[in-house]
């Protein structure tokens, strides 16, 4: 419904008993109406107001779990929401925050989302945040992370890109549960990068049709290509950006890793890079997949936080499961070869079809490698390659005469999921792994 209409439903009294509140109708401030919904509200979406701060009552919503109020005008994280008993998911993207008070941090905290604010510190007592699972800072002027996040035992995303870093914080790699990390666009991982050589694909040259799919940093569709040298055009998939910052990082990290990753059967192979965009948007041509290949799995929600959704009736025979992870393995061990750490090998990041092949894409949180970490931080993209694995063998269609290798496929997933990231295995062993299986 259209955002004044939830606002006159709220304010008469017609929301009663709802779990989910979207309220976006440039309010200044919250309307009392909503703590009649005290009972039942568990996710209240604020975004796109003009809030600069929220009421020192809103612990009253008790049973709230969820808060979102991105693309606000706060300066702050309210220390309320540090109030708020059951809360545990907080999302305040593109405000212009300075400042986060450590009593601003629920105890339950699972999920903290600042991603595009002005951040250049964070308290010592987010250590002290146990459930933390996901992280996501891009776009701050952080220098530093404090020392107390060693004991963020259970964090499993973290996003840093786009920040002012001079050296990745040497605790990350030991993180035990970390599988998703992101930090291109610092001053550490551009020192020494290698310039990439990149094909211009004149805007004028394309033809857009319809939409293929959208993730956090831009949108994809079905396009035409007329290359200025050939009298033949070819079908492309072409990515426009949304914007500046992502919750991954900047579109022209993106663009550069897409293209120096290139040249691996098992990757989506970036074409070119868009220019003369009549709005100045960036863009990137790609290679078309076959209309039989579609995407893996769906993106995580807010109930599994970090844990990708497949569909109830996708299993796969036990050759297929083996054809998708020997693909993947080889297309993250190509990207390590080029100094690469994806950051987002996920199953919603990979197209596939019937017969097992498949493509690796989506470079938004990739990162140009430190030479002397790039062994530890392989470790990382090693764990979401386990947590990969252990999806797919869970979906084997059962065989008999696989039971053995099936068991296999399992001893490698939980090596991959290793608490120690030292004691996991590389790429090129998963690969020798494979090629006896």
């Amino acid at each position: 419904m259209p955002p004044d209409d939830t606002l006159s439903l709220l304010l008469s009294g017609k929301l009663h008993g709802i779990h989910r509140l979207d309220l976006t109708a440039d309010l200044t401030s919250l309307p009392k109406e909503i703590y009649d919904l005290a009972d039942t509200l568990e996710i209240l979406n604020l975004s796109d107001n003009q809030l600069t701060d929220l009421p020192a009552d809103l612990s009253r919503l008790h049973h709230l779990r969820v808060i979102f109020c991105s693309g606000n005008r706060f300066t702050h994280l309210p220390e309320v929401l540090g109030r708020c008993p059951n809360l545990e998911m907080i999302g305040f993207r593109t405000n212009a925050i300075e400042t986060l008070s450590p009593a601003a941090l629920p105890p339950g905290l699972r999920w903290l989302v600042l991603t595009d604010n002005r951040l250049s510190r964070l308290p010592a007592e987010i250590g002290q945040r146990k459930r933390l699972q996901k992280l996501m800072l891009a776009g701050n002027r952080l220098t530093e992370l404090p020392e107390e996040m060693r004991e963020l035992k259970g964090l499993e995303l973290l996003r840093l890109s786009a920040n002012r870093f001079e050296a990745l914080p040497d605790f990350i790699p030991s993180l035990p549960r970390l599988a998703w990390l992101a930090f291109d666009g610092n001053p550490f991982s551009r020192d020494g990068r290698e310039p990439v050589e990149r094909e211009s694909i004149e805007w004028d040259r394309l033809d857009l049709h319809e939409q293929l799919g959208e993730g956090a940093s831009g949108k994809i569709f079905r396009g035409t290509w007329h290359p200025e040298d050939s009298p033949s055009s070819r079908d492309v998939a072409v990515k426009l950006f949304k914007g500046g910052i992502t919750s991954d990082g900047l579109p022209e990290d993106e663009i550069a890793a897409s293209l120096a990753g290139a040249g691996h059967a098992g990757l989506i192979s970036a074409l070119g890079e868009i220019t003369g965009h009549p709005d100045g948007s960036a863009g990137l041509v790609m290679a078309l997949a076959g209309d039989d290949f579609q995407a893996l799995a769906g993106p995580p929600d807010l109930k599994t936080c970090t844990q990708d959704i497949y569909p109830t009736d996708r299993h796969f025979p036990f050759a297929v499961t083996v054809k998708i992870a020997a693909q993947i393995a080889s297309a993250a061990g190509h990207l390590r070869s080029r100094g690469i750490l994806h950051g987002d090998l996920y199953a919603h990041n990979i197209l596939w079809n019937p017969q097992g092949d498949c493509l690796f894409g989506d470079f938004g949180a990739a990162s140009v490698v430190p030479a002397h970490q790039a062994a530890a931080l392989e470790k990382i993209e090693i764990r979401a390659f386990g947590h990969l694995l252990g999806e797919l063998v869970s979906r084997i269609v059962p065989e008999a005469r696989h039971e053995g290798r099936v068991e296999e496929l399992l001893a490698l997933k939980d090596h991959c999921l290793c608490p120690d990231p030292q004691h996991r295995p590389d790429f090129q062993q998963i690969a020798s792994f494979f090629s006896y299986l």
